[in-house]
């Protein structure tokens, strides 16, 4: 009898865990989407794990350790007593502003090997203005000298004088290479009129007279950080300026003359600029050859296709400075010229027939000075 009612018990508890439900449903029973008869089962699992790490107590405590909780105090906290400097977007422009003075004396009182008191001082400027990023460079350069010397019973005569701009844009390909397809403008002239002393009566050079406009494209080669630039243009026009209406009449720096008659008056002013095609070639370089010693070598060579194609016209200068400190600089500098434009000894008679044309000769200058510098 008593088999009969535990057989009951087993079959009913057996049939009512058939229909117990686990606590995580059934991915086929929540995940599933029907639609259309077409079930879509969410292939995503979300499992969690979790890791107990065991706290073991701290039996032997390093000498040192300090054990207490960190107190944050803001008593020691103090106002900035500046405001906070704002935040500057990096520019890609390098700048240069140059302005020195150099000055020479020498006097003399009761000198038995005699001497006259003089004074020479030369002023100088100059600004560069300079872009690099990437593809793309652009140089512009801006440099102004004028020098006098004054001597004990004469009149002052002039020792420097020269103006020239620059400006260069190059682009390149990519950025490991230091090849650029270049264009190149510069411009050359003078302050005031220049005279072969002691005639100051006919002036052999003005303002303008001559002036010198050099403008073409070609390859630049220019390498990083080395301040080095190698420029080759086989297409440069050069334009030679004679403003003043004297010279361009006694066709100076190779323009063409005024044609006189034979009393010697003008029947044809003499032309005022002429233009040259041709190859110019150009190298920059600036380099610290020693301790606060600055090399800086500038060297152009043209030469014309059509008139004199291989004679090469040259402008070289070499300057040396000696730095002492930021304010006190010393100076060691030469420039050759030659132009086969520009002629010495030439004779012209009153009635303005041409008796020795001239020759052209190398033309050559030293200057060694010291002075103050300002950089800014």
């Amino acid at each position: 009898m008593l088999k009969k009612p535990l057989l009951f018990f087993i079959f009913l508890l057996s049939s009512q865990l058939a229909y117990l439900q686990d606590s995580i449903p059934s991915p086929i029973a929540t995940d599933s989407i029907i639609a259309r008869d077409t079930i879509l089962i969410d292939t995503t699992k979300i499992d969690t794990v979790v890791i107990r790490a065991t706290q073991y107590k701290i039996d032997v405590i390093p000498r040192g350790v300090n054990l207490t909780n960190p107190v944050i105090s803001f008593n020691q906290t103090k106002a900035l007593s500046e405001p906070p400097k704002k935040f500057k977007v990096p520019s890609f422009w390098t700048k240069i502003n140059r302005l020195g003075f150099n000055m020479s004396e020498v006097a003399f009182v009761n000198w038995n090997a005699g001497g006259d008191n003089a004074i020479s001082a030369i002023g100088n400027m100059r600004f560069e203005r300079n872009y690099k990023f990437r593809f793309l460079t652009w140089d512009n350069q801006v440099t102004l000298r004028y020098g006098v010397n004054i001597q004990e019973g004469r009149k002052p005569r002039k020792t420097e004088d020269a103006i020239r701009l620059s400006s260069t844009f190059g682009y390149r390909q990519d950025t490991l290479s230091n090849w650029y397809y270049s264009v190149n403008l510069k411009f050359n002239t003078q302050f005031a009129d220049g005279f072969k002393y002691p005639d100051r009566d006919n002036p052999i050079s003005t303002f303008m007279a001559p002036g010198y406009l050099f403008f073409g494209g070609g390859p630049s080669f220019i390498p990083e950080g080395q301040n080095f630039n190698l420029y080759l243009s086989p297409t440069t026009v050069k334009a030679t300026f004679v403003l003043d209406e004297n010279l361009a009449n006694n066709g100076a720096f190779g323009v063409k003359k005024a044609v006189f008659d034979e009393d010697g008056n003008i029947i044809q002013k003499g032309e005022k600029s002429f233009i040259e095609f041709g190859i110019l070639v150009t190298n920059t370089w600036e380099k610290e050859i020693a301790k606060n010693i600055i090399l800086d070598h500038r060297l152009s060579l043209f030469t014309d296709y059509i008139r004199k194609f291989g004679n090469i016209d040259v402008d070289w200068e070499l300057n040396f400075n000696f730095k002492v400190n930021n304010f006190i600089e010393a100076n060691l500098g030469t420039q050759i010229i030659y132009d086969d434009d520009i002629l010495f000894d030439t004779e012209i008679a009153d009635d303005g027939t041409v008796i020795n044309p001239g020759i052209p000769k190398i033309q050559f200058r030293q200057a060694l000075s010291i002075g103050l510098v300002y950089s800014f």
